[in-house]
């Protein structure tokens, strides 16, 4: 007898969390190590935000809640999506859950039969094709490419949906390259999704509020209201408000999806952490006045590393919209062989021989679903960002 599911054979774990922790067990070890692998702020929780959770646990707000999520944060992300997004939704109409990687697993689990099929553009975050595997669909990887900026253009959508389509999983700022769809550009997009009402949406927008310069976010379900009844807009408080160890994610979308996500999540988690709601409430109805102080930091790192990468040699590396990675291209590196000996065969064994030789931890591009690139997270300081760069300049020169 097979101890371990069959379903579970078909997933691998997160890499990007492997890369942390390999970085981590080589820091612990003594070795001079920069992890540019963590997607995570390195800006502390701000103080009204810290400050509620204590004022909950004061008021013994330490109870279970409701399945998905207290009335009062429900309430708190209505208006949030009224206020940035133009979008009205009821309170019946949103979920909340431990973090938006339960979110997008609860809807996946909550509609997905075997044989649906789920498009999933590329660059992806690593957890999106494993998810849908876990809940019995088949991913559809539709690769977008540095000349695009790493966008989807609207014919590669159009290709990759067929008649099992269920969802469109659309990430914009993404994760790994930072790409951020103008309104134009996502209107080409919802163009395509109404010629295909079998289709349904569902957006990860964790990187709303970390958009930088002249871009302006927008959400699938804001630039065509048609697609209102076929979207699931998903966010959360982990990036702007540098909250990602509380654990908060929400949705809002059709009330049919939500309640069958809610019984889901009433199966295997329950509620999310009650101090992190009342925690996740000041967060959305408080002061906003530190994301754009954050936002120019963001800014600021962005180009530091875009700056650097590109004069190294065998990369090349645009320039992103929003969030906090650089998804830089390694074409020119491969074949090419490393200072202690190693060929650089593909990504992987870039990544690999960079943290070994150099000390810098970053994610390497096939766990992403485009080669050959790799991703780096700025969210850490200036000085930890420019010898970085400046080791992977180095080792970059010294390949033969």
């Amino acid at each position: 007898m097979k101890l371990l599911s069959t379903t579970l054979a078909r997933v691998k774990p997160s890499p990007t969390i492997a890369v942390t922790q390999k970085a981590a067990e080589l820091k612990a070890a003594g070795r001079d190590i920069i992890g540019l692998g963590a997607g995570e702020p390195d800006f502390d929780t701000p103080q009204n935000i810290k400050d509620a959770a204590i004022q909950a646990i004061h008021d013994g707000k330490t109870k279970y809640t409701a399945v998905d999520g207290i009335p009062e944060l429900k309430q708190a992300i209505v208006a949030k999506f009224k206020r940035d997004n133009g979008l009205d939704y009821t309170p019946a109409q949103v979920t909340v859950g431990t973090g938006g990687k339960q979110i997008l697993y609860n809807a996946l689990m909550a509609t997905l039969n075997e044989g649906d099929e789920v498009v999933i553009p590329a660059p992806y975050w690593v957890s999106y094709p494993d998810m849908v595997l876990l809940a019995g669909g088949t991913p559809v990887v539709a690769e977008a490419s540095i000349q695009t900026d790493y966008k989807l253009t609207a014919d590669q959508l159009e290709d990759a949906i067929t008649d099992k389509t269920k969802w469109l999983i659309f990430n914009s700022p993404s994760n790994p390259t930072g790409a951020g769809y103008t309104h134009g550009e996502l209107k080409q997009l919802t163009d395509v999704l109404l010629r295909h009402p079998h289709v349904q949406i569902m957006t990860d927008d964790m990187y709303e509020h970390l958009a930088y310069d002249d871009f302006t976010f927008c959400t699938p379900a804001e630039v065509e209201p048609k697609l209102y009844d076929r979207t699931l807009t998903v966010n959360g408080v982990s990036k702007a408000y540098a909250m990602t160890g509380w654990r908060i994610g929400y949705a809002a979308g059709p009330e049919e999806i939500i309640k069958a996500m809610r019984k889901v999540q009433s199966q295997s988690t329950s509620n999310p952490c009650s101090i992190s709601q009342w925690a996740a409430v000041e967060a959305l109805n408080g002061t906003q006045d530190y994301i754009a102080p954050n936002n120019e930091m963001f800014t600021r790192r962005r180009n530091l590393v875009v700056e650097m990468l590109n004069a190294a040699e065998g990369i090349s590396c645009p320039t992103p919209e929003g969030a906090f990675y650089v998804y830089p291209s390694i074409a020119g590196c491969i074949g090419k062989t490393s200072p202690a000996g190693t060929k650089i065969d593909n990504d992987e064994t870039f990544a690999t021989a960079l943290l070994e030789e150099t000390g810098v931890a970053v994610v390497f591009g096939a766990a992403f679903g485009l080669s050959p690139n790799f991703r780096v997270s700025y969210a850490t300081s200036d000085a930890a960002l420019t010898e970085a760069c400046t080791r992977i300049q180095t080792f970059c020169a010294g390949l033969t």
